[in-house]
């Protein structure tokens, strides 16, 4: 992978899970960072910011692992307020967690298979959930199942990979992603249902994501694509090539970029000239790789609030922080 090493910089590592990080999430002022991980935990982190650069300099030191879950978590969010996390694991649950006690304070029973997306509204009173099952769940902060997708007609005819709420307060909209190659438009104002399949890509999809005001939608998958579509009008607009397996998709909160992580790296694309700002694999300076995990694939994203840090998961068990340099 090419390395633009000027766009971007390693500012170090966030180490102690035992084994891949398959989320992260940040809090709005940048203090607070929690990875889930697929050895059962979910971490949160203190950010001390190091005081080195690259994969020798500890960025943070765990404050503390969130407990409970019996099988891989693959997905954790915050609510606005940062006080509250929701994960998704293999073991079928939601759980909420109340992050100050660092307790589980509810869990979400429905889903007869692996739970692997989860997702706040923007108001913080409805969840959405995704699952192997096929289906995908509607809650209120209860853990009460208030609806579920599960009509052939509508739902996703395979693994459900991913689920997001649109920013949107005006025209509220839940996008999801399947391994069946489509993403889904649901409108949730009135009734939950489907409003149109977004169809192009020719593998499985493993994430979607929707840009900060609500007018795009990235997705991508199998296939190495990250295919742009404008979210209102359900079209397909651009595809960009990421050369490989695509595993998470961000949006820059404040640069009009699209950040990929795929089994080599982490590809962020401009979106006005569609071209590459950086790309960046384990040829990376002091990118730090074991002999145990030589090719570490990228498997999870988060910017911090500002933009200027992308917090990124690992197979070889590290949270590796970039920083952006323009």
């Amino acid at each position: 992978m090419a390395v633009a090493t000027d766009a971007l910089s390693l500012r170090g590592v966030l180490r102690g899970h035992r084994g891949w990080v398959t989320a992260i999430a940040v809090n709005e002022d940048g203090t607070q960072v929690l990875s889930a991980s697929r050895d059962k935990t979910i971490v949160q982190w203190k950010i001390t910011r190091g005081d080195g650069e690259g994969a020798l300099s500890e960025y943070g030191v765990a404050h503390r692992a969130l407990k409970g879950h019996g099988h891989f978590v693959e997905d954790v969010v915050l609510s606005k307020d940062g006080q509250f996390a929701l994960s998704a694991s293999w073991d079928g649950s939601l759980r909420l967690w109340d992050l100050n006690e660092g307790k589980s304070t509810r869990r979400f029973v429905q889903h007869t298979k692996a739970a692997t997306s989860v997702a706040f509204s923007p108001d913080n009173r409805q969840i959405v959930s995704g699952s192997k099952d096929h289906t995908i769940r509607l809650w209120n902060t209860l853990g009460e199942c208030k609806i579920t997708i599960d009509e052939a007609s509508q739902s996703h005819s395979d693994w459900v990979s991913c689920v997001h709420f649109s920013p949107s307060t005006t025209t509220p909209l839940v996008v999801s992603a399947g391994w069946d190659k489509l993403v889904k438009v649901w409108t949730i104002t009135d009734e939950f249902k489907l409003k149109q399949n977004l169809a192009g890509h020719t593998g499985y999809v493993n994430a979607v994501t929707i840009s900060p005001d609500g007018s795009l939608c990235a997705s991508g998958g199998k296939d190495g694509t990250a295919m742009l579509w404008a979210l209102e009008e359900g079209k397909h607009l651009y595809s960009l090539d990421a050369k490989d397996i695509i595993n998470a998709l961000v949006f820059s909160p404040n640069h009009f970029w699209l950040c990929a992580a795929t089994d080599s790296g982490i590809i962020i694309w401009d979106l006005e000239s569609k071209q590459e700002v950086a790309s960046f694999g384990k040829d990376f300076p002091d990118f730090g790789t074991s002999t145990l995990v030589p090719n570490p694939a990228a498997l999870s994203l988060a910017w911090s609030a500002d933009g200027t840090t992308l917090y990124a998961g690992y197979s070889d068990n590290l949270v590796r922080v970039w920083g952006v340099n323009l």
